[in-house]
C-alpha cells in the first residue's frame, strides 16, 4: 500500500524557555497508509491533539516534515490544507454554521478549497444530492433541509459536521474526540456513521480519543502516545486480540491512567 501521510521528526515546544514551557512532541516519526483508520489514545497531555493540530496547520512545527500524498504540507498554513483534510472537533458547535441553514452548510462543505464566483446558489440536482447524504444519517435530517442548523441538537449537528468533512472524500479525516461531548447513545450513534463512511470511502483517518474501548473497537490500527512520544503501535490481528487489560497494563507503566480513559 502506499503512504498517504508522513511525519518526520517531528517536534513542538509551547511557550520555549518560560516556566510553563512544555515539550508537546519529541520526534514524533509517523506514517499513515492509504487506507489506514488509526485510533490514538493516551492520556492528558500525551499530545494526541498536539500531533492533529500540527497535521491540520493550527500549530506549525519546530523541526520535521509533513507529507500528504506526495505535497509537502510543511510551514503551509491551515487554510491551504483544508482542501485536502476533513475534520471533526471535540464541540459539536464547531463544525458548521449555526446561522446557516442545513443545505447551506453542506453547499459550503461541497465547494471548500474551489473557487468561488459571485453568484451562491444551489441548484436541485445537488439538493438532491444533499437529501439522499443526510438519509445516510437516519435522523431526519434529509426533511429539514431549509432548517437553521443553530436549531438542531449537539448530536444532529456532530453528525451533520462528519458528513460534511467526509463529501469531499479528504485525503485525510481527522477525528478530534468527537464524540466526547455527546451522550452515550448519541456518540455510539456517531461512532457507527463515521466507521460506516470511512469503510464505504476507504478514508485514511486519525481518530484521537479518550475511550480505550473506542480506540479498540473502531479502525485497523492503534497508536498510543505517552510524553510527546509514540510508545505503542499496533495494527490487524494484534489490534484486534487487544483487551482493555493490555491498554491498561501499559498505561500503569507511566501512571497515565484516568476514570476518563475507561469510558
Amino acid at each position: 500500500m502506499s503512504t498517504m501521510l508522513k511525519l518526520i521528526n517531528i517536534t513542538k515546544t509551547f511557550n520555549p524557555g518560560s516556566v510553563t514551557e512544555k515539550k508537546a512532541l519529541r520526534g514524533i516519526d509517523l506514517e499513515l497508509e492509504d487506507g489506514d483508520f488509526v485510533t490514538v489514545i493516551g492520556g492528558n497531555g500525551a499530545g494526541k491533539s498536539t500531533l492533529l493540530n500540527i497535521i491540520a496547520g493550527v500549530h506549525y512545527t519546530d523541526t520535521g516534515s509533513i507529507t500528504l500524498d506526495g505535497i509537502n504540507l510543511t510551514g503551509k498554513p491551515e487554510y491551504f490544507r483544508a482542501k485536502y483534510l476533513g475534520r471533526v472537533f471535540q464541540d459539536p458547535m464547531m463544525g458548521t454554521a449555526a446561522n446557516m441553514e442545513i443545505e447551506e452548510n453542506l453547499a459550503m462543505a461541497m465547494r471548500r478549497g474551489k473557487k468561488r464566483g459571485l453568484a451562491w446558489h444551489i441548484k436541485n440536482e445537488e439538493k438532491e444530492f444533499y437529501r439522499e447524504k443526510l438519509a445516510l444519517l437516519d435522523l431526519g435530517l434529509e426533511n429539514r433541509m431549509t432548517a437553521k442548523v443553530g436549531l438542531l441538537s449537539g448530536g444532529q449537528r456532530q453528525a451533520l459536521t462528519l458528513l460534511m468533512a467526509t463529501l469531499q472524500k479528504p485525503k485525510v479525516l481527522l477525528l478530534d474526540e468527537h464524540t466526547a461531548a455527546l451522550d452515550p447513545k448519541t456518540a455510539k450513534k456517531v461512532l457507527e456513521l463515521t466507521e460506516d463512511f470511512v469503510t464505504k470511502d476507504k478514508l485514511t483517518t486519525f481518530m484521537v480519543t479518550h475511550n480505550m474501548k473506542d480506540a479498540i473497537r473502531y479502525g485497523n490500527r492503534l497508536i498510543m502516545m505517552m510524553d510527546g512520544q509514540v510508545v505503542y503501535d499496533v495494527r490487524g490481528e494484534a489490534k484486534k486480540a487487544l483487551t482493555v487489560e493490555d491498554l491498561l497494563a501499559k498505561f500503569s507503566m507511566s501512571g497515565q491512567v484516568s476514570d476518563k480513559l475507561l469510558g
